[in-house]
């Protein structure tokens, strides 16, 4: 296993990064970081330009963020609960120098549709399909992949389907093992075991504007770091009319993911995928000891425990990103 230490970086802003910046400022950006991260190019290069494109899959609208240049090595970026390809926005230019940068929104999140779960099986397999199938519309056949949260057991639905293609793994706070699921799921693990209302009912918590601006900021030493605009945009697409019940829909669902587990751990030992684990230490949600396991089925595994919490790239960009960078440039 390589271990690497993690220093203490910072960036600094030129007088042409504070120029491009100052459209992102007046729209609200909440500190320099967040500036650099959308402007970061070498030298005089112009900006990196992210897209924000729409294709229909069997009749459902995904929108997806991409970036970087057509023929560059692919890098799926996979979002968690409760947010979208929004969590990716800084990462994205950070990466798309070099690669080909593609970040859906799954039905129901962001900016994709959100069809009618009488009609619409809102299931991480059905998820899966989706993606699977954008990615076959765009042409791409090989791609490594960022998973967190929810991310994780969609990109996993991908790996056993297409093991081949996948060319490396960055996982973060995206959970493989049963010791992941702590304390925080014991509530959502009594609605599985009967589907009962009231059990529905108890996790409507879930999806109230407290524990959604927890999730950002629980565990973070400096809350300054990270944008309320976070969870003031998650809360807002969380309070449209009928998204609750999905969310209750999907929490039901994860249950499984549970039973995949094994085949995935095989997936691992069997195929050794580059894999770099970057991950908030200091999450309830999804904590440290689900990341621990993968050094179990790894061996040659990357592994990082950032002080932060569940949203790393939110506070903790400017030590995640170089590592980020170093891996897939050896990697990939």
């Amino acid at each position: 296993m390589k271990t690497i230490e993690l220093a203490d970086k910072r960036y600094s802003l030129d007088r042409r990064q504070i120029f491009f910046g100052l459209p992102l400022l007046a729209a609200g950006a909440a500190s320099p970081h967040e500036v650099f991260a959308a402007t970061a190019s070498p030298g005089n290069a112009a900006p990196i330009v992210t897209h924000h494109r729409t294709r229909t899959i069997d009749g459902v609208k995904i929108f997806y963020r991409e970036a970087g240049p057509a023929n560059a090595p692919v890098v799926l970026l996979l979002h968690g609960f409760p947010t979208s390809s929004h969590m990716f926005r800084n990462l994205i230019p950070e990466l798309a120098d070099r690669y080909h940068v593609i970040a859906p929104d799954y039905p129901g999140y962001g900016q994709s549709d959100m069809p009618d779960r009488a009609k619409f099986a809102y299931t991480f397999d059905r998820f899966g399909e989706l993606v699977d199938g954008l990615l076959d519309q765009l042409g791409v056949a090989r791609y490594a992949m960022y998973v967190m949260d929810y991310g994780a057991p969609v990109g996993w639905r991908l790996a056993l389907k297409h093991p081949d293609r996948i060319t490396a793994l960055i996982v973060q706070n995206g959970n493989a093992y049963e010791e992941g699921l702590k304390e925080f799921w014991d509530p959502i693990k009594a609605y599985w075991s009967d589907h009962s209302e009231a059990h529905r009912k108890a996790l409507y918590v879930l999806v109230a504007p407290e524990t959604t601006k927890f999730q950002y900021t629980d565990g973070v030493a400096d809350v300054s770091r990270v944008a309320p605009d976070n969870w003031v945009q998650d809360q807002a697409l969380l309070d449209r009319p009928g998204n609750a019940d999905i969310q209750m829909d999907i929490f039901y669902d994860y249950r499984t993911n549970l039973p995949l587990y094994p085949a995935v751990q095989a997936y691992f030992r069997k195929h050794q995928p580059p894999t770099l684990i970057v991950w908030g230490k200091n999450d309830k949600i999804f904590p440290a000891d689900g990341a621990y396991p993968y050094k179990r089925d790894l061996p040659k595994v990357e592994f990082h425990l950032i002080d932060t919490g569940h949203f790393a790239l939110e506070d903790k960009a400017d030590e995640m990103v170089p590592l980020i960078r170093d891996f897939l440039k050896r990697k990939i």
